[in-house]
């Protein structure tokens, strides 16, 4: 027991379920290796999973610094903006693909300042691009629906890029919102009413726990649907255009091993994902009837056949 007790303690604060995510805490893994670091052998890891629930994070972030863990990892905004609100002074590193300076995280990027420094994977800057390879799909699609989470501070960003991208093509954005899974069952309803041409999903932490839900529901209503990450198109999702995430889990848990080395979050600089990729299911494209252009299917990194 003595033993246990001198490992240094990583806290995990995470709005996903454990279930929907043992591939990335694998990645997370890898990364701590890297550094040296082996869950068990010379660190200890204490998760906590909000499932989804975001008004359990503040809780759950003092509850891990209550346990007095040496650094926290986060993942998302919602995650880390709650860790950030209970502890000044214990490390946090963040993956998020929203922009931290704009959402309140940090400082600078170069300079992150405090206790707050992570990875930023392409999501959220990326929404006018995945809005425009739908149109590219669906050229003749009068509307354009969007689907955020409004307890998410980045979805007013979200929003707010997809309309400038939506006026600048001509076409109508619909927004839907959802922050539970019944909320998501009610925002396919009300797409199901409105029969947009098309659906730009968020990047967002509950969605990517809900992969296969979100995947089922929009070939269950016939729309055509974006993702931010490969995860949506393995799970039976269309298309995915983003950064990858299962990367950003591993840059993190090599950023805590830095740190658990000795080196302060206030100097680490942020790091920057800089490749977007983009993945096509064809095989969902088929139940769907659509017709993937060409010249979007040379673009692709990856095609589910």
């Amino acid at each position: 027991m003595a033993q246990q007790s001198a490992l240094p303690v990583i806290g995990v604060l995470d709005g996903r379920s454990a279930e929907h995510s043992a591939h990335l805490v694998a990645a997370f893994r890898r990364g701590l290796n890297e550094t040296g670091y082996a869950e068990g052998r010379n660190v200890a890891l204490e998760y906590r999973w909000a499932h989804g629930q975001y008004d359990r994070l503040p809780a759950l972030a003092a509850d891990l610094v209550g346990r007095r863990v040496a650094v926290i990892a986060t993942s998302g905004n919602a995650s880390t903006l709650a860790a950030k609100s209970a502890t000044a002074t214990i490390p946090i590193v963040f993956n998020t693909g929203a922009d931290p300076v704009q959402t309140g995280l940090i400082a600078s990027l170069n300079r992150p300042g405090g206790n707050v420094t992570g990875v930023t994977s392409l999501g959220v800057e990326l929404g006018p691009k995945r809005l425009e390879l739908m149109h590219e799909l669906v050229p003749a699609a009068a509307a354009i629906a969007l689907l955020v989470n409004p307890a998410n501070r980045a979805s007013e960003i979200q929003i707010r890029d997809a309309q400038a991208a939506a006026d600048a093509r001509g076409r109508k954005l619909q927004l839907l919102q959802a922050s539970n899974e019944r909320e998501i069952d009610v925002a396919f309803a009300t797409l199901a009413q409105q029969r947009p041409g098309g659906l730009v999903i968020a990047p967002e932490s509950f969605f990517n726990s809900r992969s296969e839900q979100l995947a089922a529901l929009t070939v269950r209503h016939a729309v055509p649907a974006i993702y931010s990450y490969r995860e949506f198109v393995a799970a039976g999702g269309l298309m995915s255009y983003g950064g990858s995430i299962t990367e950003s889990y591993r840059q993190v848990g090599i950023f805590v091993g830095r740190i658990l080395k000795g080196e302060m979050p206030a100097g680490l600089p942020v790091q920057q994902s800089v490749k977007a990729e983009l993945f096509v299911n064809l095989k969902t494209a088929k139940a769907l009837g659509v017709t993937i252009p060409l010249a979007l299917l040379g673009r692709a990194d990856d095609v589910i056949e």
